[in-house]
């Protein structure tokens, strides 16, 4: 179903002429998960960004659908238990994007470490157990020192005393956004990227009824009805409500930023996602990653206030990540100059929330001696040493730690907020990217209810953990095999084996739509004919409007496929050019803007001192 810059016209048109039933301001992966849902009930539905989809905090993540195990230290077992069923959701309703990928946990004896090799196993178990691990290559296991090195022979051995291996899942954030929004699409939902809610419109008495915007392609300013409006815009949640001058308002955000870099495979070799203490007692946790012949590592984790739209990748982030990852591998090296690219985001923490309540509050964090009597009892009720009663006693008189008045960024938990403004102003903020299914259906049961009682609208309830997002129809149980079929039609008419398993593994069920292509549309500019059916689906399909979108956020060119970047960029501004009819000044403002997005990600400035 077409979905490109002439269906951002028409739907920006329909977004002005039309009355709403739900306004998505953000288009995230919050603001996705809600679109989605919401179309599903057949409510009709509006979605705005003013960048593209993903552009913010959802294509800027660590790239996995972690399941939290270090939560476990807190004792947060409601954050873990949610965390890994929901990532089992997510996994079944968007199978092509989420892959299994065992993590690596070293264990190192050094003052303020997460874990020691017994908690470690505890732990473990623990998660197994909430994420229901069932399948044997999966469940987890320890390694001992010789068995880590061997593995990982470039580790330091210094302090080293073993290793655990658990359940988790590889991500692409971005492209799980835009498959819900692609959806959404799909159940009638009208969709536009690049426009700007630039005020809140009440009705006669007083309540929210929708927005002015801008369209920030053309200039045009307008409004846009609607009976519900949403706030979904992650860090940006207070700029919206700061629009309701109703509401006395109080900063409900406190956004932190995460960096992440990238080397070459040979650089930093690690078979397997790799999770360790930072070693500087700072309470952060670092990930070493390996993906499509490069390893990417990060993140610092720091209170940001800057500009939102733009974090950057400081001296002082390369310095941290360096010294910690060259201590962990020595042999590594690595330096400034072996960094391809980089990117920084933004995780969008509520402010309140302490290091424990995953909905919100602020209980505080479970104290050391807490910690190890129920690692004490959980090993004696799995030796049959203790009762289930036991254990229940041990959970009822945990001893907390409360928060401190200024927690550290790692230490906060990553809580959801739903809250409503008097005037009806909802904003769904914080939560983490494996949850957002969950926290979109929380705001949808609030938002049928409130249709429902004030509008006498009622709308069909759905099941959202069977809806598939764009891409999804595949059995969750038969994904190597429904891929390997897609990537065979790609293969009989004429691409390599290696371009076909690409493609049929970014856009799952959709690979035969682009295979489809083959025939239809010819390589021109230089590209080849898979990069130039990737490109034509993503303009048609999947709303691409420039360049960047494509290189960086709809395909991982500009992050993990550096060294075919520059070989490829001229040949897709100029495609993009014919396809969207650009003049010659637009075709030198979207080579600039192309050139400065890869020298921010290459961290060209930096280099050059």
């Amino acid at each position: 179903m077409a979905f490109s810059a002439t269906t951002r016209q028409q739907n920006i048109e329909r977004l002005q002429n039309e009355t709403l039933d739900l306004l998505v301001i953000g288009g995230g992966i919050t603001g996705a998960g809600v679109a989605i849902q919401s179309t599903a009930m057949n409510m009709k539905t509006g979605l705005i960004d003013m960048q593209d989809f993903a552009e913010g905090t959802s294509s800027r993540s660590t790239k996995l659908v972690h399941g939290g195990i270090r939560y476990l230290k807190t004792f947060d077992v409601g954050v873990v238990a949610d965390t890994v069923k929901e990532r089992a959701v997510v996994q079944g309703i968007a199978p092509h994007i989420p892959k299994p990928d065992p993590m690596l946990l070293p264990i190192y004896d050094e003052t303020g470490a997460t874990f020691d090799l017994f908690s470690v196993k505890v732990a473990m178990d623990l998660y197994d157990k909430l994420a229901e691990v069932k399948d044997p290559k999966f469940t987890n296991y320890t390694l001992s020192r010789e068995e880590v090195l061997q593995r990982e022979p470039q580790l330091n051995p210094k302090h080293l005393v073993g290793g655990g291996v658990y359940l988790d899942f590889r991500n692409n954030d971005a492209r799980l956004v835009i498959e819900n929004i692609k959806k959404a699409h799909e159940n009638g939902g009208i969709m536009a990227s690049h426009v700007k809610a630039t005020g809140l419109l009440h009705d006669d008495d007083g309540r929210i009824n929708g927005i002015t915007a801008e369209d920030l392609l053309t200039g045009a300013s307008f409004e846009i009805h609607a009976r519900i409006v949403i706030n979904t815009t992650g860090p940006w949640s207070d700029t919206i409500r700061k629009m309701d001058h109703t509401e006395k308002y109080q900063s409900q955000m406190r956004p932190t930023k995460g960096v992440h870099l990238v080397v070459d495979a040979e650089k930093l070799p690690v078979p397997q996602p790799t999770y360790f203490d930072s070693g500087d007692q700072d309470g952060r946790m670092i990930f070493v990653v390996p993906r499509e012949n490069k390893t990417y590592f990060g993140t610092t984790d720091t209170d940001y206030h800057g500009d939102l739209k733009h974090p950057t990748v400081t001296q002082e982030d390369v310095d941290y990540l360096l010294e910690i990852v060259n201590r962990r591998f020595p042999t590594a090296k690595i330096t400034l100059d072996d960094i391809e690219a980089s990117w920084a985001g933004l995780r969008p923490l509520i402010a309140a929330n302490g290091s424990s309540d995953y909905n919100g509050g602020n209980s505080g964090k479970i104290s050391d001696k807490s910690f190890k009597e129920v690692i004490k009892v959980v090993d004696q009720f799995e030796s049959q040493e203790a009762s289930r009663e036991d254990v229940e006693s041990v959970l009822n008189d945990l001893e907390t730690s409360l928060a401190e008045d200024k927690l550290s960024p790692s230490a906060v938990s990553r809580g959801s907020s739903l809250t409503s403004s008097p005037d009806g102003l909802l904003t769904l903020a914080g939560g983490k990217i494996t949850d957002y299914r969950k926290m979109a259906a929380g705001a949808m049961a609030l938002i049928a209810k409130i249709l429902a009682d004030k509008y006498d609208a009622h709308f069909n309830e759905i099941n959202s953990k069977n809806l598939p997002v764009s891409g999804g129809d595949i059995d969750p149980h038969n994904v190597d095999a429904t891929i390997a079929f897609y990537a065979k039609q790609g293969t009989d008419n004429g691409l390599t084996n290696d371009e076909a398993l690409r493609i049929a593994n970014m856009y799952g069920s959709n690979a035969a739509r682009v295979f489809s292509l083959i025939g239809k549309v010819e390589p021109t500019h230089g590209l080849s004919l898979a990069e130039t059916i990737s490109l034509r689906y993503a303009l048609d399909e999947e709303m691409t409007l420039t360049p960047v979108d494509y290189l960086l956020r709809r395909t991982n060119h500009l992050l993990f496929m550096r060294d075919t970047l520059d070989g490829l960029k001229d040949g897709v501004i100029a495609t993009m050019a014919d396809y969207l009819g650009w003049d010659a000044a637009t075709v030198k403002a979207q080579t600039e803007l192309l050139n400065q997005t890869i020298a921010e990600s290459d961290l060209t400035a930096l280099k050059q001192g």
